[in-house]
């Protein structure tokens, strides 16, 4: 089964220590139970507990440490991180998020060429500690070119680092803070536009640190701060100039990918839970479950839950596989923060129209879910702000095709340190895909079918009534635009994803029922803007097509999704 079920985690791992992390995690959590968790949950309680246990267990060290600095079975490895983004969430976003702005805290340590804070990061994961990602600012947000905090250029190596950031993850208890900054002096007066910025790291402790406060009413610690004359040496240098720009944004390619895997995480806990109270409950002489439209939104629900596994899953193999050659995945990263981010709200609203009021008791793991699901594609760049990125890549993908080797399942133990020497972030659109054809002739099934001629009608439109100078300047159409494309890609990656996983060709059909549907939605929303021509109108028609139903496919999926029925409730 691809979801996880805690109750039965007999997952394939290539090592031990990787099996170990993952089932003392789970049983952290069973062990804690669910009451204690919601109430943790309800007063904010600061998560010492599992940071504790974290420490005890060394499990930031192993899953976060590249193996050249780390001890034996210590290593960065996709793989293993996916499973642990799972776990963690499926219990609760804050613990989640405490590992995640570490990530974010570690990429720019990692990729420096700064040996020495690399051999005491290091150190310090072994002790337990966590880490942030100083980059935001409260007026601006992540507008970098609007940096503010300052580092001023003293003499023999030493500056003064002085300003704010705000929402900063772990900002009260970070041992190491990677800050984004601009000097007075730039590093390289030749280059204008990148010269002044810099990275270097602060600790939370320091006197000149101050943590003001907690900007967020929840667990997690998301602060404000300021560096009130903070000393910096040379030795607190991460990087400076263009490579400190790069790592800003590639840092970001590391991490955002994580956000896909929580609400994965939230949407299984929750589906279990909906599932077990609807199939159990009786109204009108009926059980929920016995109602076609109920069955309907959880079949909805499920076909969208797996998709975005499989999506997820398969964009995992691409990153492990870049290269300065191929930098496919980060164009499919942006799509796990983007898209599956997206489906999880779509889940969980599926899922909340079923158990209704249910949803909003506070004993229930449902009423964080509907919180916290809502954060994941605000996080991290909006929603918009990637697809902004995955809309260059639309001309590379579906015009500039080349040939690249089969990329197979990537799980073996391996260290990914090409994330930490990605290089220069420019050029996304000389960027190359292979032919997403393959894929979709390899499948032929009736909504595929139908969801083939849908595409070929929209690279029609992309090629025939191309949007004019007006249209490209509008986001609005730009934004259906890319959303178009996403669906495309999705589907192509879930279709690579079904053969490795053996996923069925009922379940798989199944899935592109709500693609078709979906992709409909979209190509009616771009048909309705006001300043549409006449042949885009005649095309975008006709990519509106209705899903094939086949009853006995979907009783078939129907029963996979009713026999999570008690199948697993999180101990007392």
């Amino acid at each position: 089964m691809l979801l996880l079920n805690p109750n039965k985690h007999n997952r394939q791992y290539p090592d031990k220590e990787s099996r170990d992390i993952m089932l003392k995690t789970i049983e952290f959590f069973e062990n804690k139970g669910k009451i204690r968790l919601k109430n943790d949950d309800h007063e904010r309680v600061w998560y010492q507990d599992f940071l504790d246990f974290v420490k005890k267990e060394k499990i930031f060290a192993k899953l976060l440490t590249p193996e050249r600095y780390g001890d034996a079975g210590f290593r960065w490895d996709t793989w293993r991180i996916m499973e642990f983004n799972e776990i963690l969430a499926f219990y609760g976003l804050h613990y989640w998020y405490a590992w995640q702005v570490s990530i974010l805290g570690l990429g720019p340590i990692w990729m420096s060429k700064n040996e020495d804070v690399k051999k005491k990061t290091a150190k310090l994961l072994k002790e337990g500690g966590v880490f942030g990602f100083g980059l935001s600012e409260k007026e601006h947000g992540a507008d970098l070119y609007s940096t503010e905090t300052l580092l001023k250029v003293l003499d023999d190596g030493k500056y003064e680092a002085k300003g704010s950031k705000y929402y900063i993850g772990n900002g009260n208890k970070a041992s190491l803070i990677s800050i984004f900054a601009k000097t007075d002096k730039p590093s390289n007066p030749e280059d204008e536009k990148y010269g002044k910025y810099v990275f270097f790291v602060a600790d939370s402790q320091h006197e000149k640190y101050e943590c003001v406060r907690n900007l967020v009413n929840v667990q997690s610690y998301v602060a404000e701060f300021r560096l009130n004359d903070y000393p910096i040496t040379e030795a607190d240098i991460l990087s400076k100039g263009r490579d400190a720009w790069d790592c800003t944004l590639n840092t970001v390619n590391v991490g955002k990918y994580n956000l896909g895997w929580a609400s994965i995480g939230i949407c299984t806990h929750a589906f279990y839970e909906a599932i077990t109270h609807a199939a159990n409950r009786n109204l009108y002489n009926m059980y929920v479950t016995d109602f076609p439209h109920i069955k309907q939104l959880f079949v909805d629900a499920y076909t969208r839950l797996i998709a975005m596994k499989l999506f997820a899953l398969r964009a995992g193999d691409y990153i492990r596989t870049a290269s300065r050659e191929d930098r496919r995945y980060i164009l499919y990263n942006s799509i796990v923060k983007m898209k599956v981010t997206s489906q999880g709200e779509d889940v969980i609203n599926l899922l909340w129209d079923i158990i209704a009021a249910r949803g909003f008791e506070a004993e229930t793991y449902f009423s964080q879910a509907t919180r916290d699901i809502r954060a994941l594609p605000k996080l991290e760049g909006t929603v918009h702000v990637n697809m902004a990125q995955i809309i260059k890549f639309m001309p590379a993908y579906f015009f500039m095709a080349e040939e690249f080797p089969e990329i197979p399942k990537v799980d073996d133990a391996k260290d990914d340190d090409f994330l930490f020497n990605q290089g220069i972030t420019k050029g996304l659109k000389l960027i190359r895909f292979h032919d997403y054809r393959t894929a979709y002739d390899s499948v032929d099934l009736p909504n595929v079918n139908i969801f083939k001629e849908q595409l070929e009608t929209f690279i029609k439109f992309i090629a025939q009534a191309t949007p004019n100078d007006e249209q490209v300047n509008d986001l609005a159409v730009l934004l259906k635009l890319g959303e178009l494309f996403t669906i495309v890609v999705y589907g192509q990656l879930i279709i690579e994803n079904a053969r490795i996983y053996d996923v069925s060709d009922t379940m798989l059909d199944q899935i592109f029922d709500f693609i078709v549907r979906d992709f409909s939605e979209y190509a009616l929303q771009l048909y309705s803007i006001q300043n549409s021509a006449e042949q885009q109108l005649d095309i975008l028609l006709r990519t509106i097509r209705k899903p094939h139903f086949d009853k006995e496919r979907f009783g078939t999926v129907w029963k996979e999704v009713y026999s999570l029925n008690d199948l697993y409730e999180m101990r007392k």
